[in-house]
This record gives C-alpha cells, sequence and structure tokens, in this order.
C-alpha cells in the first residue's frame, strides 16, 4: 500500500530529527561548564543603581561575610551610611586642600573601613539612604549639588571661612538621604556601638607594582584613594597566594580593579584575557580584523560562551597596563569563592552590585586568574587571611 505524501514527509522529518540527535558530541557548540570548588557564605546580591558606589557595595558585602563568618547571623547593613559619611569627610578634606582633591562618588574599600572606625555601621531597615520617595538610589543630582558646594568654599573669595559650611553640606546630605537616627534596632544601638561587632584594625589592601618596592607600603596612585590609604605592595605571585589562602581558610575578600577590559562580560558571567594580540597581527590578518565588525570581532577573539585560551600575565604586562591606563581603577566586587571550567582552569567567583536579574548567574560572574593578575587594583583581605610567611616579609602586624 503506498503511503501518502504526507505521512512520507512526515516520517523523514521525524528520520531527520532523529539522526541529528545522534549526531556526535563534538558537533555541538563547546560552553563553559563550571564546577564549584570553594563557595564561602555570602548576603544576597545588591543593586548600586544609578550610582557610582560599587566601593561601598563590595565593602559593606565583605563586612556582611565576615559577619556571617564571626557571628554566623546574617546582617543587611547600609551601604548608603557609608557614602553618607564619606561625602562628609570628603567635603572636609576637599576644602582643606583647596580644591585640590578629588571629589566624585567614588571610594576605597578602606573609606567603608574608616567610616566604621569613626562613625560605626547600621542596619539597611535603620537607614537606607532613600528619600523623597525614591526606590532605588540615584546620585546624580547629589554629586552635583555636593560638588558645587564644596568648590565654592574652597574657592571663597572672601577668603575666611565660616564655621557653618560643614553643616550646610550634612544639611544636603540629609535632604537627598535622610538623617542618620541617634539609636536603631531593638537594642537601641547607636552606630558606634553596633560598629564594635568589626574591628577595622583586622584588615589591609594589598596590592602588586614595581614602581614600588616589593614588601613596602605606600599610597596608591589613583583618583579614588582620596583619603590617601596605604596599600601593602607584594609580587603578583604572592598576591594571587594569598587570594588562595583566603578563599581555602574561609575568608572571603574585596577586590578593586578594571572592567573596561574587552574580555569582561557580566551580561555573560566571565572575565578573560583571550591569547590574541591585535598588535602583532599579521598585515594580511589585520586587514581581514579591520574588516570585521565590532560584533564579529568579539564573536572570533573574546568568546564569552565557552573556554579559550588566555595570555600568560607577567608582571612587566600588568605595570604597564597600569602605567598606560589601560588596567584602571574603576569597579570594586566582592570575590567569595572559586570554580573550575572543564578544562580545569580556576576562576574566581565574583558578587557583583548590578543586581541579581542582572545577568543568568544571579549577579555573579567567574573571573580567570589571567584576568586578576591583568587588572587587580588591589585586595582587602582580614590579616589572618595572609600566610605567615608573606605577612612577615610585608611588615604587616
Amino acid at each position: 500500500m503506498k503511503l501518502p505524501q504526507k505521512l512520507v514527509t512526515a516520517g523523514l522529518l521525524l528520520l531527520s530529527i532523529q539522526l541529528n540527535a545522534q549526531s556526535p558530541k563534538d558537533s555541538i557548540p563547546e560552553k563553559f561548564v563550571f564546577t564549584t570548588i570553594i563557595d564561602l557564605p555570602a548576603t544576597s546580591v545588591k543593586d548600586q543603581a544609578s550610582t557610582g558606589t560599587c566601593w561601598s557595595f563590595a565593602t559593606t558585602s565583605f563586612l556582611e561575610s565576615e559577619l556571617l563568618r564571626t557571628t554566623k547571623d546574617t546582617f543587611n547593613l547600609s551601604e548608603m551610611y557609608f557614602v553618607r559619611e564619606a561625602y562628609q569627610t570628603k567635603a572636609l578634606n576637599y576644602v582643606r586642600l583647596h580644591g585640590t582633591a578629588n571629589f566624585g562618588e567614588g571610594g576605597q574599600a578602606h573609606d567603608v573601613m574608616n567610616v566604621l572606625r569613626q562613625h560605626g555601621m547600621i542596619t539597611e531597615s535603620a537607614y537606607s539612604g532613600l528619600a523623597n520617595g525614591q526606590t532605588r538610589p540615584a546620585h546624580a543630582e547629589l554629586e552635583a549639588v555636593l560638588a558645587a558646594m564644596v568648590e565654592a568654599i574652597a574657592k571663597n573669595p572672601a577668603g575666611k571661612l565660616s564655621p557653618e559650611w560643614t553643616q550646610a553640606i550634612a544639611g544636603v546630605l540629609d535632604v537627598y538621604m535622610g538623617k542618620v537616627p541617634e539609636v536603631f534596632g531593638a537594642q537601641n544601638s547607636s552606630p558606634m556601638e553596633f560598629g564594635q561587632k568589626i574591628n577595622p584594625d583586622d584588615y589591609v589592601e594589598i596590592t602588586s607594582y614595581s614602581h614600588h618596592p616589593y614588601y613596602s607600603s605606600f599610597s596608591l596612585e589613583i583618583p579614588d584613594n582620596w583619603s590617601g590609604g596605604n596599600y601593602y605592595n607584594v609580587p603578583l605571585d604572592e598576591l594571587i597566594q594569598i587570594m588562595d589562602y583566603s578563599l581555602k581558610k574561609g575568608y572571603t575578600l574585596a577586590w578593586d580593579g578594571d572592567v573596561s577590559d574587552k574580555g569582561f562580560s557580566h551580561k555573560n558571567g566571565v572575565a578573560i584575557v583571550p591569547e590574541i594580540n591585535i598588535d602583532n597581527l599579521e598585515p594580511g590578518e589585520r586587514s581581514k580584523w579591520e574588516k570585521l565588525t565590532e560584533k564579529e570581532r568579539k564573536l572570533q577573539f573574546y568568546t564569552f560562551t565557552k573556554p579559550v585560551p588566555e595570555k600568560n600575565v607577567s608582571p612587566g604586562m600588568r605595570q604597564a597596563a597600569f602605567d598606560n591606563f589601560s588596567s584602571t581603577d574603576d569597579h570594586l566586587m566582592h570575590i567569595t569563592g572559586t570554580v573550575t571550567d572543564q578544562n580545569g582552569k580556576r576562576y574566581f567567583r565574583t558578587k557583583n552590585s548590578w543586581a541579581a536579574d542582572s545577568n543568568s548567574n544571579g549577579g555573579y560572574l567567574n573571573i580567570s586568574e589571567a584576568y586578576v593578575r591583568l587588572n587587580t587594583i588591589a585586595i582587602m583581605v582580614n590579616k589572618e587571611a595572609i600566610p605567615a610567611e608573606i605577612r612577615k616579609k610585608a611588615g604587616i602586624r
């Protein structure tokens, strides 16, 4: 009996589907397959929204993990409390230096520690930093108003400043961010009393640059280090050793680095340093490269969907990237563990502050060791998370 044409067509289609389903694995595009190695406790991913306050979000998250480690309790600390108090100090610093200092939204991990030391800390429920019906922070107008004020005060034509100008800054912060309560919580704690849960002197910042002697400390020359914080300087391999030791011992760390590198893709949840060097392409290859669109270039050389060969980053490459501004201090995040891909290559699991729904990894991304070696500006760690021999050489007490 002859089958109807429709049935023949349907049968051929089914056969085609079955054959395709039985195709060799290598015909399926390779993708990242990550295996968790270390996953330390951390609080939920937050959203810094329209603010340049990653320094506070990353370091606050770091402190929350420290509290989880030491007290076993989960705290949701106020990032905006640290921001507000830092603004007050930043304004004072700017005026005292007659307008020659940096003033803006940016900062460093030690700015949170300085606030903690001088003003304590507070919970998010007690101080959100949101006022006037805001549901998400947005500081463009606040920063513009404050910048104009401190500039005018620093350049005061009268020559002598009134003692009231600091109160004016505080008033603006009250309007835009809300007043800080004197006491809060069931225990009616003050911020200073609550801040005693953490000793800021237990934490240090570490970097690795050859323009200063190793095992010395220096004020890192980056614009957002407005408060002149000192960093311990160690060789690059020892910086990685500290990070590994810290995570293996159960300590997370705050990470400060560059995310403008073409190998950084929060959307895809990875940050890598592909081995291809466009500057070293042969003329014919360079010609092909120049004809590609930006999207095609990224697909060809910056593949964020599967493992790729990466550069062997040397201390010299790292120093050159810092000196020529290709690696700059533009973002802070919180490293909470490690993963490996299907080839066994290790990545640092990193909590970002761009909201949990900002990518398919719940707001986290995996940063390769090559990327860390090239683009880390500095890290903050608990002193106990540093190998004893490195602490001794660096003079960390």
